[in-house]
């Protein structure tokens, strides 16, 4: 126990004073060797068992950079530590000894994020950049700070099998994937990020482990529960027979991130899929014992819940999970019908209405209990007395860019006014704003999804995306199922890489985005995200108008037609008035040729309201002029 004690976490291998701490749980076995430099000399050592299935021991010849693995029994195999830190050579290859406090950090004064004050990147590292890394990543770190992101959401890099891949078929979930470099070059990245006030926070995949390259299984067939299954195949064993050193193994990964690596907060794949009947589920252990292994840092904990349960979002006191935000996929379907026209699938319980717009503005969810048709059954729960800034919205995202099939960014599936007006409204929704890389300029290159597997896993892998995609009507059709883009071709992965010489050439977008993430920024009208700040009304067939404010001296109007020209005369909506004494005038408009528009319109000239088509408007109120004198931009009478 007193060697326990010593250790900076509970498994892997650690370096001491006189060598390196080996512990590895493998319950049914007699004898576990670890064997150094497995493919040289091979020096083996035998380890202790220990109570519980542990298996552990000091090996003095070891030390940083050593490369190992462990044999099991007789068994004439050697396989990589399930808690490596690094694979060099892959998930097939061995583990090596990683010393993490020989880093030199520079970020003593970060403190972390702001839950209230976020503005996500959704990045992949291996196609962020040309090269693909953590160091080219990192040197575009300035522009996104200066563009006014604060927080990078990374996609999984627990490493995986291949060259290439989306993260999410992790299986060595402590080792950094050598495809992006060492570890100490994350350490490096998210240093940089701190030195720009920027956070970040890493998506992590607790629901499976990948189907190639995992040895879990080997050391114990315990990480599967017995009976469950999920999508991907067998469930986690969170709460079966010997499932304490499996929660062990998940809870200590998560702080291990936030640990070693200094990062700012997880977000968690697919919760739905983390089955656990204990008396304290996982996800609330894992988001406890992270902000632990914080040390008074403040740390973001995202969920992704496909059934958008808001109990996560309690706290673990009163039955919650104590995460701090959830991903709504409900602004984000109602949005892609308004900007498509298209309700396919998933889809087709939206309708990219007015209506839903204004009721995400005030509760943030659209279904919150209501039977949901195309899973026949109750979808969602009450949102009300939640602050708007704990659901995470967006337009875009890694699984619903590929998802299109043809890897299209929602700007390039509608029109350009509507994206612009879309993108006026994400941005000022009281909601936290997530933009997915290359959306910030409107990148032309597609995001496909793409995994290198061996043959017969990239078979399976192409024939299940494709009947995946099929769910929509448009996809599934012989002629498209052709031309879908093969996941295992290394083309599908190149050509989903950005070219950041588009933020110059697409400068008006990179501009539409700046300025409303400055006004949101610094508006005092936008900065206010209490419950209840924000009102609505629709005004047309497709138009509404949100009006923001904790005080009638900090009124804003936004208002947004996705349809043709709309004149209001009458206009009988009490949310059109001006606050005492004032009259509106224009604060910002989407239709300014600095971002692209053509040409900022007058809305009115004191008698009715005019807005034009695919726009969007900011409205703020101004004193109104002395009798006889003309207004400047909005002739609203007092």
């Amino acid at each position: 126990m007193a060697t326990r004690l010593r250790r900076r976490h509970p498994i892997g291998a650690e370096i001491t004073a006189r060598g390196v701490h080996f512990r590895v749980w493998a319950p049914e076995r007699r004898k576990v060797d670890v064997v150094l430099d497995p493919e040289g000399e091979a020096i083996v050592r035998p380890l202790k068992v220990e109570s519980g299935g542990y298996h552990s021991g000091l090996v003095s010849e070891a030390r940083e950079g050593t490369l190992y693995a462990f044999r099991l029994e007789e068994d004439p195999h050697h396989l990589p530590d399930p808690a490596s830190r690094f694979q060099p050579r892959g998930p097939n290859g061995p583990s090596q000894v990683i010393e993490p406090r020989a880093y030199a950090w520079e970020d003593t004064d970060w403190r972390g994020p702001d839950p209230e004050r976020q503005v996500i990147y959704e990045l992949h590292v291996g196609t962020f950049t040309e090269e693909g890394n953590w160091m080219a990543a990192a040197a575009q770190l300035p522009d996104l700070a200066r563009l006014g992101i604060t927080l990078i959401e990374a996609l999984p890099i627990a490493d995986f099998t291949g060259r290439f891949g989306w993260g999410y078929d992790g299986v060595d979930l402590f080792a950094p994937t050598r495809l992006y470099g060492r570890p100490d070059d994350l350490r490096a990245f998210v240093d940089a990020a701190h030195r720009l006030g920027l956070g970040v926070i890493l998506d992590v995949v607790y629901n499976h482990f990948g189907p190639d390259g995992s040895y879990v299984y080997r050391f114990s067939p315990w990480y599967h529960h017995p009976t469950r299954t999920t999508d991907w195949g067998k469930a986690v064993n969170f709460d079966g027979p010997h499932s304490g050193p499996v929660r062990e193994f998940f809870i200590t990964n998560a702080a291990y991130w936030i640990d070693e690596f200094h990062l700012d907060g997880l977000r968690i794949d697919a919760t739905q899929d983390i089955h656990d009947r204990s008396p304290e589920h996982v996800v609330t252990a894992i988001t406890r014992v992270a902000r632990a292994a914080a040390k008074g840092r403040r740390i973001y904990v995202v969920a992704e819940n496909e059934p958008q349960r808001c109990e996560l979002l309690e706290p673990a006191e009163r039955g919650g999970w104590g995460v701090d935000a959830l991903w709504n996929d409900d602004f984000h379907h109602s949005a892609s019908v308004a900007m498509t026209g298209r309700a396919e699938a998933y889809y087709s319980c939206h309708r990219g209405s007015p209506q839903e717009f204004v009721s995400v503005a005030k509760h943030a969810l659209l279904y919150q209990g209501q039977h949901y048709p195309w899973q026949n059954k109750r979808r969602g729960t009450p949102t009300y007395g939640i602050p708007p800034f704990r659901f995470v919205n967006y337009l875009d995202n890694h699984d619903q860019v590929a998802n299109s099939g043809r890897g299209y960014r929602c700007h390039m599936t509608t029109s350009p006014g509507r994206y612009r007006a879309m993108t006026a409204l994400l941005l000022l929704l009281p909601g936290t704003p997530m933009l997915f890389q290359g959306q910030e300029y409107a990148a032309s290159t597609p995001f496909y999804y793409f995994a290198d597997h061996r043959e017969a896993i990239a078979e399976s892998v192409k024939a299940g995306r494709a009947a995946f995609l099929a769910q929509f009507r448009s996809l599934a059709s012989p002629r498209m199922q052709s031309v879908l883009p093969d996941p295992a071709d290394p083309d599908t992965f190149v050509r989903s890489k950005l070219d950041h010489g588009e933020r110059h050439h697409h400068r008006q977008t990179w501009e539409l985005h700046r300025s409303l993430l400055a006004l949101r920024r610094t508006d005092p009208a936008f900065t206010c995200l209490r419950p209840g700040s924000v009102d609505g009304a629709v005004i047309g067939p497709e138009a509404f108008l949100l009006r923001y404010g904790c005080g009638e001296a900090e009124a804003r109007l936004v208002m947004v037609n996705l349809g043709t020209d709309l004149q209001l005369e009458p206009a009988p909506e009490p949310l059109l008035a001006p606050p005492r004494g004032m009259r509106w005038s224009i604060m910002w408009s989407s239709e300014d040729p600095d971002f692209g528009g053509r040409g900022i319109a007058v809305l009115g000239n004191g008698e009715s309201w005019w807005l034009s088509g695919h726009a969007a408007v900011v409205l703020r109120p101004e004193p109104c002029p002395p009798d006889g004198e003309e207004g400047s931009i909005f002739k609203e009478r007092c």
